[in-house]
């Protein structure tokens, strides 16, 4: 099998033993014999299941968001978000209760921030705003939405997302806008200030 092939079936192996028994219970062992490969195969892609489950997050990053961002608005980032978290539900459900948790974390912090980077950056096209401020910008939203997107997992995703987004969006399309122009007046004075 070619590479990627090999580690897709570990991943699918992986995601089918998850319908059996907790991750914590599921062995390497377990998840060859679902796919046909031995424990060498397995060894040779990864170096245990929490590298595999870290590839699974991460080759999934290039299936949820278009490579176009001028596409995507935060709203659709975020319902395609989550619209991988409920078509990956025991896998989501029980990296968030593992060891794994981080790279769960970091998968959506990861898919988070990149939309809203590119958004933000659009809104500054006009502005002289450093990429750093750019990137604190981001930051703080992606915590924001992050921090949602984990408490709706840890409740078992059964809220349906799209009333969450709402809220979300009322939270904050009245005042992303003018936080970002706020923050921007203001780091401008402040540097004039100080130089």
């Amino acid at each position: 099998m070619p590479h990627t092939t090999t580690k897709r079936a570990l991943a699918l192996s992986l995601k089918k033993r998850l319908k059996e028994k907790p991750l914590d219970k599921i062995t390497i062992k377990d998840i060859c014999d679902g796919c046909g490969v031995n424990r060498q195969t397995f060894y040779y892609h990864f170096q245990d299941i929490y590298d595999l489950i870290e590839w699974i997050y991460t080759s999934a990053e290039y299936q949820i968001l278009d490579e176009n961002m001028t596409l995507l608005t935060w709203k659709d980032a975020l319902m395609q978000i989550f619209d991988y978290a409920l078509q990956e539900k025991e896998f989501v459900i029980a990296t968030y209760h593992s060891l794994s948790r981080e790279h769960l974390e970091n998968f959506l912090y990861r898919e988070t921030y990149r939309p809203l980077h590119y958004i933000i950056k659009e809104h500054c096209a006009d502005i002289s705003i450093q990429d750093k401020d750019i990137a604190f910008l981001a930051d703080f939203y992606k915590y924001a939405f992050v921090g949602i997107v984990l408490e709706w997992v840890r409740k078992g995703m059964k809220e349906d997302p799209a009333p969450l987004i709402y809220k979300m969006k009322l939270v904050t399309e009245s005042s992303f806008n003018n936080i970002i122009d706020y923050y921007v007046h203001n780091l401008h004075q402040h540097r004039k200030v100080s130089d």
